[in-house]
């Protein structure tokens, strides 16, 4: 089995999910009580919010390129960020470490085009639905991504950092979500990305109004194949 190697703490809600979500799988496909082989290296999250607060994004991506060679030196075999909005440093990390980085916007676009879906709906943090990083990553694969207006952004933004990264789940909120979700589908969309590791917290794939799809988990099942031997 190949070592996973996790940057995160970013937050460290949404790290758990990884980490349970990994070895669960890992334990379904190989039975008895295996687990995962796996590093996590979990930064503190106050730094990195600064960062980016401060538009600090070199420093950001120094910062996690440190993390993933240690992660490396420690003998980890690929390397995954365990946060969707510091894949905008995500090319920082890859050029830092020699073993594969699996990449989540890649491994979320493969699971759209699988299932025909061209235009979702993402909902991120403010970071990943304004910076233009995520869409133009999902333009490689020949999918458009919208996002909320404005107003649904700042709502969105303020449920991830407020709520779900202190640990909060608060039923009014799934309200908005669902409501954000509702209004992109007559818009348009053809389903919708949890665009943030925390937003599995608050949502479930199948109770919305389009199609969902899991980032964390699609990308936690990409570190579980590539551990037990298949290519990227």
């Amino acid at each position: 089995m190949r070592k996973i190697g996790l940057i995160g703490g970013m937050s460290f809600e949404g790290s758990s999910v990884y980490y349970r979500q990994i070895n669960e799988a890992v334990r379904t496909q190989l039975g008895a009580l295996h687990s995962a082989e796996l590093l996590m290296f979990s930064v503190d999250f106050q730094g990195i919010v600064d960062m980016q607060k401060s538009n600090r994004w070199d420093d950001a991506g120094r910062r996690l390129a440190d993390v993933g060679r240690a992660l490396e030196d420690a003998g980890a075999e690929c390397v995954l960020i365990c946060a969707v909005t510091m894949h905008l440093v995500a090319d920082a990390v890859e050029a830092a470490i020699k073993v594969p980085l699996i990449h989540i916007i890649d491994e979320t676009a493969k699971r759209l085009q699988a299932a025909g879906c061209q235009r979702p709906l993402l909902i991120a943090t403010r970071y990943s639905m304004e910076n233009g990083f995520y869409q133009e990553r999902m333009k490689r694969h020949d999918i458009g991504v919208v996002v909320p207006d404005a107003d649904g952004r700042t709502k969105v933004h303020s449920i991830i950092f407020d709520e779900l990264c202190a640990g909060k789940v608060v039923d009014s909120s799934r309200d908005v979500l669902i409501a954000l979700i509702e209004k992109a589908k007559a818009d348009g969309a053809d389903s919708v990305i949890f665009g943030c590791t925390e937003i599995c917290l608050i949502l479930e794939t199948d109770k919305l109004p389009l199609p969902g799809f899991d980032s964390t988990a699609i990308h936690g099942e990409a570190a579980v194949a590539f551990a037990l031997g298949n290519p990227l």
